[in-house]
């Protein structure tokens, strides 16, 4: 780790002279060391490089090259005079040896540490006693004590000393933060004085998350796309998506057709994925499943929440971060009191013979429901009576218990060859006064007999 000096925005309401002063710097790693440097190669000063294709012209160049230009690793040859020459391969790449110390407070980062070196420093020239520190952050939201000496103060700093701590604080809000730091000690005349200073800083979002929900079937689809809003590349350890209470969740992967023991050695040494600085992305496909039992539950509390996603990723020398995202949703719930499902559709259906259609009625609330009549209703306006009831129009159907079902048969018949659409099933609830049209229309097709 390396510590810089901070140029996060510092201010001091103190009055009159103090003894002591704050000084806050960062740690944080250091970056490498960048030097895109003007590197040549001689013989394309001397020669240029389309002599390499003539062999016996490059073969005749290389006694040539000898004399003007002495051996790199010669440390007697102070004139430098090989500084600008290609020596390896690896030279235009710019990378030296050399790691650098940030200049700045640099950038900070939700789901970043914030780890700081602070420094108390008596600059007079006598002894402060009983010193009482303290340092915390504070937000538009709150303020998160960091230190606080009061139990044990420090006992004295001498005359050009100093006293140093670290402090940690875990970034989980975005926006103008400010670290104060606090002192109250007796000075050099054994006078109480208080010092309060003040460091502020912004933080930004290092990236952002957009998902898009769609249901095929019985199945739900998440995809997720995360860009990387840093100026640096963002290596992801994990994203992982944590499915709400009744759902299940897969990630859907292009490599996922491999063989087995190769898939357990990638779990276990999991290459992180590459998120490049400056607007990359990367988009992550998860299958979700719900229960069956879930289902039921989920339509009677009329939730629609999917879960949520854990990311985690470090920087290029390591840097860790983690982010949680706020619950995502699904496709909105209709909340039905009741729900009607075609159980049976007889494979043969003749013109005006009965037929019977094997229907289950469920009940999806927590509380008793029925008596019911159930009919066909019809616009006479609009529809002409092609699939009927067989005998009495309306069949009586007893009380249905909180999240039960009942199942039953009811007899129609067909007046109109062809493909037909049974409509209008209607279920009256004769104590409560409600009718409901729970059943989609259902197309048959009639034959002669």
């Amino acid at each position: 780790m390396s510590s810089t000096g901070s140029q996060a925005q510092s201010q001091s309401q103190s009055q009159g002279s103090h003894s002591l002063a704050f000084r806050v710097m960062r740690l944080c790693k250091p970056s490498f060391h960048v030097d895109p440097p003007l590197r040549l190669d001689l013989s394309d000063l001397i020669a240029g490089e389309d002599i390499f294709d003539d062999p016996i012209a490059a073969s005749n160049l290389t006694p040539l090259l000898d004399r003007h230009v002495a051996n790199p690793s010669d440390s007697s040859d102070l004139s430098y005079r090989t500084r600008f020459l290609l020596h390896d391969s690896s030279d235009p790449m710019g990378l030296s040896s050399l790691l650098v110390l940030p200049q700045s407070f640099g950038a900070i980062y939700l789901g970043e540490t914030f780890c700081s070196y602070i420094s108390i420093n008596n600059s007079s020239n006598f002894e402060v006693k009983d010193v009482i520190i303290k340092a915390e952050i504070q937000t538009e939201r709150q303020r998160l004590l960091l230190l606080d000496t009061s139990k044990s103060p420090v006992e004295s700093i001498r005359a050009g000393g100093r006293y140093d701590f670290i402090v940690e604080h875990d970034v989980k809000e975005l926006g103008p933060h400010t670290l104060v730091c606090t002192a109250l000690y007796n000075d050099g005349e054994g006078e109480r004085k208080y010092l309060p200073q003040f460091f502020k800083f912004m933080v930004a979002n290092p990236l952002s998350v957009r998902t898009k929900v769609r249901v095929v079937k019985e199945t739900t689809y998440l995809e997720a796309c995360i860009e990387n809003h840093t100026k640096s590349n963002l290596f992801m350890d994990q994203v992982d998506f944590e499915p709400a209470q009744h759902w299940s969740a897969t990630i859907l992967q292009a490599n996922e057709h491999q063989s087995h023991s190769n898939s357990q050695t990638r779990d276990t040494f999991k290459s992180p994925i590459l998120i490049r600085s400056g607007g990359g992305i990367h988009n992550y496909l998860y299958q979700l499943k719900l229960s069956s039992h879930g289902s039921t539950q989920m339509k009677v509390e009329g939730s629609n929440i999917l879960g949520k996603l854990q990311i985690t990723w470090r920087t290029n020398l390591g840097e860790p971060g983690r982010l949680q995202t706020q619950q995502i949703l699904g496709t909105p719930i209709t909340r039905s009191d009741i729900e009607l499902h075609v159980l049976e559709v007889p494979s043969v259906i003749n013109l005006e013979r009965s037929f019977s259609l094997h229907l289950k009625l469920t009940n999806q609330t927590d509380r008793e429901l029925g008596p019911f009549e159930v009919s066909l209703l019809y616009d006479g306006l609009h529809e002409e009576k092609v699939v009927m009831i067989n005998g009495l129009q309306t069949m009586d159907l007893p009380q249905v218990a909180a999240f039960s079902f009942t199942d039953f048969h009811l007899d129609l018949i067909a007046t109109k060859l062809g493909i037909q659409r049974i409509t209008g099933i209607t279920v009256f609830d004769t104590r409560e006064k409600k009718s409901y049209n729970p059943s989609p229309d259902l197309e048959i097709f009639v034959d002669l007999d």
